[in-house]
């Protein structure tokens, strides 16, 4: 099922957000109320409370009495140490137990406030922001909750900043208008977006443009990057030596196919396969039919006709907005060695860059027209040959260098 982070400062308006998502059918998990759950009366997460900080912390009617809590918890980093101990496991749990009980086919937003706070971005598989500006959530907080304004200033301050939040974020909503400029929006976002990234990942289909197109650098590609590197980071765990941005994206105003290419290494080829399960939840299912890159002459092969040195896996992000292939190679293998190498010369070598962006406009232009395999089958027939010469240039140019 699709995982979808919520989140926005205060003010914001994510709640608004949530609500026209569950309006379509989306399963809400508000992280508050699964928190407020956990020490209700009678739960193991109060009795838990009173434990540790004694039963002054209830009210007269036996719930939990949240200044008094507050005023012992949040004294001394100790106290709040043992608080979070308590609370943060079993909201997990429940989180857990209300992610279960979805159907396989759920849209799930959590509407987390401290997502980003707490580093929860990672384990998503997309993370929405509502975006509004400081000044704006200030005054909605004075003018329509009652909040004194130094109230509003202090608590504003001890959240993530709007530049932490935007680093973040998959998906940036703009609720700085009037109250039902939003609606639209989040509609077509379900629509264009959260429904067929469902569906793709329901079925192991990977996201893909139907044709080729050579588009203009884009500086914001690393930092998109970076967020699917996370989140590889969060599926890989300790199977994964590193994990790296490749291809053209990855080089500085280099033209290029809005395409992210990410490289995970690995120790061998099995571990490989061991990552398709999770690599497949985290938003990346595999692309089975892909094995191995094109060979090219080796050392260890002069004729470039072994697969085997050249093997790999390939997954593709099911994100219709963001799409991606990551390449699972392992460690000191051709392949793996070319991507890093290939990337770092272009990056050196600005004649480089231009034969390869005419190449590729070159591949573009005989893709004009055909779609899907066709298309790319037609952009390889002319890319492959100069990346064949350009193999054993790379290769040169890293020998120069060492």
């Amino acid at each position: 099922m699709l995982r979808i982070g919520l989140t926005g400062g205060m003010g914001a308006g994510k709640s608004t957000v949530a609500r026209i998502l569950a309006d379509r059918g989306a399963v809400i998990i508000d992280s508050d109320l699964v928190a407020r759950e956990v020490v209700a009366p009678g739960a193991e997460g109060l009795a838990a409370l009173v434990d540790a900080f004694g039963a002054d912390i209830l009210a007269a009617d036996g719930s939990l009495d949240r200044p008094a809590l507050a005023a012992k918890a949040f004294g001394d980093d100790e106290s709040r140490a043992t608080l979070n101990s308590i609370t943060h496991p079993l909201v997990g749990q429940r989180t857990a137990e209300l992610i279960a009980g979805a159907a396989s086919d759920s849209i799930i937003v959590q509407d987390i406030p401290l997502l980003v706070e707490n580093g929860l971005a990672p384990l998503m598989n997309l993370v929405l922001i509502v975006d509004v500006p400081e000044g704006i959530r200030i005054r909605r907080l004075v003018e329509f909750r009652g909040v004194l304004e130094s109230d509003a200033r202090a608590r504003i301050s001890a959240q993530a900043t709007d530049e932490q939040r935007r680093a973040v974020a998959d998906v940036l909503l703009d609720n700085s208008g009037a109250p039902d400029d939003i609606v639209p929006v989040v509609h077509r976002l379900w629509e264009e977006r959260l429904l067929p990234f469902e569906h793709n990942l329901r079925t192991v289909t990977s996201a893909h443009r139907p044709n080729i197109s050579i588009v203009d650098p884009d500086p914001d590609w690393p930092a998109q990057a970076q967020r699917l590197i996370a989140r590889l980071w969060g599926a890989c765990g300790a199977l994964a030596s590193r994990i790296d941005h490749i291809g053209s994206t990855a080089v500085p105003e280099l033209p290029a196919k809005d395409v992210i290419d990410l490289q995970i290494t690995v120790a061998d080829i099995a571990a490989a396969d061991g990552l398709r399960a999770a690599l497949g939840a985290a938003g990346f299912p595999v692309i089975a039919r892909v094995t191995h890159d094109n060979p090219k002459p080796t050392d260890a092969d002069p004729d470039g006709t072994n697969v085997v040195l050249w093997a790999k896996r390939l997954h593709g992000a099911a994100d219709p907005g963001r799409v991606a292939n990551v390449h699972v190679r392992v460690a000191g293998s051709p392949g793996q060695q070319f991507a890093l190498t290939f990337r770092d010369w272009l990056r050196a070598d600005a004649t480089a860059r231009v034969e390869y962006t005419e190449v590729k406009r070159a591949g573009a232009a005989k893709a004009a027209g055909l779609i899907g395999e066709d298309a790319m089958l037609a952009y390889l027939d002319v890319k492959e040959p100069w990346f064949d010469a350009a193999y054993e240039r790379a290769l040169a140019w890293r020998a120069a260098g060492d």
